[in-house]
């Protein structure tokens, strides 16, 4: 701890969570909660056919202009839920027959998932538990995840640091994020799908392709075959962007990625020979965000 303050992730703002403060993050020490429901939309790995037990969580320690999830991100709309809660909605989404507990930017609420999945975890759960980032995590709350988290599905964003700190006001992204996958790979090991074609245990890379970013992307793609292989991690290629947010005060980025762009970055993921998934163009749509109503919680 810095200070006693919070650390958690690479921002260390060093916020006294405890004594009621907020991090960079915009988190307190109440768990900030904004869904916890079926979620289909997943790599179909993840989602499979009976979906995703996704729990979206408030805050975030990223500050992309163009976050479809900003309403949570930003804006720290949630609800307040006791750690007996949060077990609770663990095991209400297993019972519903979910393939995995899917944690959503969970990152500022480490320390209490961790004593909540101490208590159920093996024993009344016993599905996979996801651990879904934007990639920037410090190395040292990761390790405290290992064998807690079966599945990483962390994003790969940037190459350039100077995109990164434009976009997301953190120039230290591409080497925060790679040593984070790295740690994340080492916990996991190679991918194992289930005969059922579900995940068991892995990484997911994901990165999303920005309009006006093509290059950056081809260079992320580098980025990923030349640290990790084709051979243990799983890539998502996504094309999803639409203009959210902040996004129209940076023109370049204020539409959705052109056909020509998104093709040229698949292009050459399929040249490494990556397993994983390539998103389709139609997902770019606003109706592919979901609903933060406090449905779950």
């Amino acid at each position: 701890m810095k200070n006693g303050g919070c650390v958690l992730c690479p921002r260390m703002c060093g916020a006294d969570r405890s004594g009621g403060g907020r991090g960079f993050c915009g988190a307190s020490s109440q768990l900030l909660l904004a869904r916890a429901a079926l979620h289909m939309w997943e790599e179909p790995c993840i989602s499979g056919t009976r979906g995703s037990g996704t729990v979206f969580f408030s805050g975030c320690q990223l500050g992309c202009v163009f976050c479809q999830n900003y309403r949570i991100s930003a804006d720290g709309f949630g609800a307040a839920v006791t750690e007996e809660r949060l077990a609770q909605i663990f095991l209400s989404l297993q019972e519903q027959g979910v393939h995995n507990i899917n944690l959503v930017s969970a990152t500022p609420y480490t320390e209490a998932i961790l004593r909540v999945l101490d208590r159920i975890r093996g024993k009344e759960l016993t599905i996979p538990v996801v651990w879904n980032s934007g990639g920037y995590e410090r190395v040292e709350t990761l390790r405290r995840l290992d064998g807690y988290v079966d599945i990483y599905l962390p994003d790969y964003k940037y190459h350039d640091p100077a995109r990164a700190e434009k976009y997301s006001g953190a120039a230290d992204y591409p080497a925060v994020a790679l040593a984070a996958i790295r740690e994340m790979m080492r916990q996991t090991g190679k991918y194992l799908i289930g005969d059922d074609g579900i995940l068991v245990r892995g990484t997911v890379i994901r990165h999303l392709v920005l309009p006006g970013g093509r290059h950056d992307s081809l260079a992320c793609v580098d980025d990923i075959a030349q640290n990790f292989g084709t051979d243990d991690v799983l890539l998502s290629l996504m094309s999803q962007y639409t203009p959210f947010y902040r996004a129209a005060e940076f023109p370049e980025i204020n539409r959705r990625v052109t056909t020509f762009e998104y093709e040229s970055v698949c292009r050459r993921v399929r040249e490494y020979g990556f397993e994983g998934f390539f998103q389709e163009k139609s997902s770019a749509k606003e109706e592919y965000t979901p609903p933060f109503d406090l449905e779950g919680v």
